[in-house]
């Protein structure tokens, strides 16, 4: 019995009248607003200037959006920058029709490696600090936009779980069940937005909802996951003197923070990649591997250095 199951049914987002707030535009907003806060603390604790905390915001901005739109495209969909290039950077899709999209497919893994590239440059051009010193104060900020980041692909049924059986917790995400084109039709009503309200809350369309399976919700279950990388990070940095060996939280949080992407991976639907050539774990498990193997390698190098002076060097 899916005794904690619902169905879901989201609006695309808050209708100003003039303009649409999507949802997942939101939780990026929320995501970049929070880490700017949250790191605004440690640079102060830091004696960083402020001009320092704007150049960073600007580097890990364009690095998240850039690298992840790119990393998803990469692993994910090669194929687009030969059959839709315009859709790599616009918040569009030509084929097989024009239609305003939003900025959907972005993967947490190019993110990664975008954010690393972009903070060596950071710590070369700007901060003049060792790169694992930046590394240690900022995933604090990342693990935290990874929630809502989550949140926001969950409000917009993408990153979807397998079907979840006879599992207590489950979501019909209605959506991504029923195409929009098949809501219209089945129901006769022209506006995509109000075919999928009769489906769900007409009898009449019963046997249609009903075709829907629940699956996990995964993009859920790897936001809760993400909330404890947070808190661990958070209480390695205010409330121990591990922020003073360079490395030590950073090694941390990419263990964590990718062993939960690996565990989620196995009740995530396949979003394909090269799984299918290498077979046995996930496009999304194997490259959480390499993450995992690095973070277990800093947190021990670093475990083993003499605490950081206070101008940041040892």
């Amino acid at each position: 019995m899916h005794y904690l199951s619902f169905t879901w049914n989201p609006s695309e987002g808050i209708d100003l009248g003039f303009f649409m707030i999507r949802y997942y535009s939101l939780m990026f907003v929320v995501a970049f607003t929070l880490g700017w806060i949250l790191t605004k603390k440690i640079f102060e604790r830091e004696g960083q200037p402020q001009e320092k905390l704007d150049s960073l915001f600007i580097y890990m901005v364009v690095a998240t959006l850039v690298g992840a739109r790119l990393g998803h495209v990469i692993f994910y969909q090669p194929e687009l920058f030969v059959d839709d290039p315009l859709s790599v950077f616009l918040p569009i899709q030509t084929k097989p029709e024009f239609e305003f999209t939003g900025f959907q497919g972005l993967a947490s893994h190019g993110a990664a490696i975008a954010i690393l590239i972009a903070m060596y440059f950071y710590t070369k051009n700007v901060i003049k600090k060792p790169f694992l010193w930046i590394m240690d104060r900022i995933v604090i900020a990342v693990a935290a936009g990874g929630i809502f980041v989550r949140i926001g692909n969950f409000m917009n049924s993408e990153i979807i779980g397998k079907i979840s059986g006879e599992f207590p917790l489950g979501v019909r995400f209605v959506h991504e069940g029923i195409r929009k084109q098949d809501a219209v039709n089945a129901t006769g009503i022209k506006e995509p937005s109000k075919a999928y309200d009769a489906i769900v809350h007409n009898p009449q369309f019963s046997e249609l909802l009903n075709s829907v399976p629940f699956r996990h919700p995964a993009q859920l279950y790897e936001a809760a996951g993400y909330v404890i990388v947070f808190l661990v990070c958070w209480y390695l940095y205010w409330k121990t003197e591990r922020r003073k060996q360079i490395g030590y939280i950073f090694g941390v949080f990419l263990i964590l923070l990718f062993m939960v992407r690996f565990l989620v991976e196995y009740v995530k639907e396949s979003q394909g990649g090269f799984e299918s050539a290498l077979g046995l774990l996930s496009t999304g498990q194997w490259l959480s591997i390499p993450f995992i193997i690095a973070g277990i390698y800093i947190m021990w190098k670093a475990s083993k250095k003499s605490p950081l002076t206070p101008d940041g060097e040892i």
